[in-house]
């Protein structure tokens, strides 16, 4: 990204606590799915773990959207009853996984230390992967 971020938009993608990952398989179908994320400066991060609905070899949708169609949106927004403090940041750009080595170590701690839920449900030993956005775009609005 070349473009200045406001400093209001960066601060929601760093502070925000759930995002919407857009993603398309390789005939153009979307699928949109809410997601813990974290944004370390330069990158997105969002948690692939061990789902315990998932059927045993099935890998999820958004997984192979992604597989197929690196192109994805991530959007955070704050909804607020008074349309003041309405605002939102979607940061376009290509994802890839992240199976392993200290990309994925720092990802996680990152995660961990956003959400102390990981740790206090045990949920970071379950992390399979990271979703990994690097942003191309990014949209920024704010109603004030």
């Amino acid at each position: 990204m070349t473009a200045p971020v406001p400093g209001w938009a960066a601060a929601l993608l760093r502070e925000g606590r759930v995002a919407r990952l857009g993603t398309a398989d390789a005939a153009g179908r979307p699928l949109v799915v809410p997601v813990c994320y974290v944004f370390d400066g330069e990158r997105c991060y969002a948690p692939i773990d061990a789902k315990p609905k998932r059927s045993p070899g099935r890998t999820l949708r958004r997984v192979r959207n992604i597989e197929e169609n690196p192109r994805v949106s991530l959007l955070v927004d704050r909804w607020d009853e008074d349309w003041a403090g309405l605002r939102w940041v979607i940061v376009e750009g290509r994802a890839d996984l992240v199976h392993a080595g200290p990309v994925l170590a720092r990802a996680v701690a990152l995660l961990v230390a956003k959400y102390p839920q990981y740790d206090a449900l045990a949920l970071a030993d379950r992390f399979e992967a990271v979703i990994r956005i690097a942003p191309e775009r990014l949209l920024a609005w704010s109603f004030s």
